[in-house]
């Protein structure tokens, strides 16, 4: 695919604020036909630039009232520890989002949960099988803005 152009990107926008749009309904929007909206969608899935397709599920709605952002530190950054890391941390579902980043951590991880004795809980299996140097957790006390769209 070439260069996003400003079609693409109304049809992005579009889907952001609400992908279970039909075909027909998303060519509207952006003012295209109905093949012209498909051989976009078709194009920007093939370039990767759309990846599926899911649905936002309100957390607190099935009890999950715990967001906990947790700052991690290692000395471990070889490619065979970082490897065991991401894999080890991969097997827990309660960690939404998952970021090497840089400064004085290391990691940060979102952990989405019910209650303080369940992110005890993940939390003993994130440090069960890695060795970490620190692990800071830091408790949401509100969700001010959580699934923004990406500023296109």
């Amino acid at each position: 695919m070439g260069k996003i152009d400003h079609i693409d990107t109304n049809i992005l926008k579009a889907l952001q604020r609400d992908a279970s749009l039909s075909q027909r309904e998303l060519a509207e929007q952006v003012g295209l036909s109905q093949n012209a909206c498909w051989r976009r969608l078709k194009a920007l899935t093939d370039d990767g630039v759309l990846k599926g397709s899911t649905a936002r599920v309100a957390r607190e709605k099935l009890g999950l009232d715990l967001v906990v952002f947790v700052m991690l530190r290692t000395r471990h950054h070889s490619a065979e520890w970082l490897q065991k890391f991401r894999t080890h941390v991969l097997t827990i579902p309660e960690v939404v989002d998952f970021h090497r980043i840089g400064g004085d951590y290391d990691y940060q991880l979102k952990v989405v949960t019910r209650d303080m004795a369940s992110y005890d809980k993940v939390y003993q299996r994130l440090i069960e099988k890695v060795e970490l140097d620190s692990v800071t957790s830091y408790f949401a006390m509100e969700a001010i803005a959580e699934g923004r769209p990406l500023p296109l």
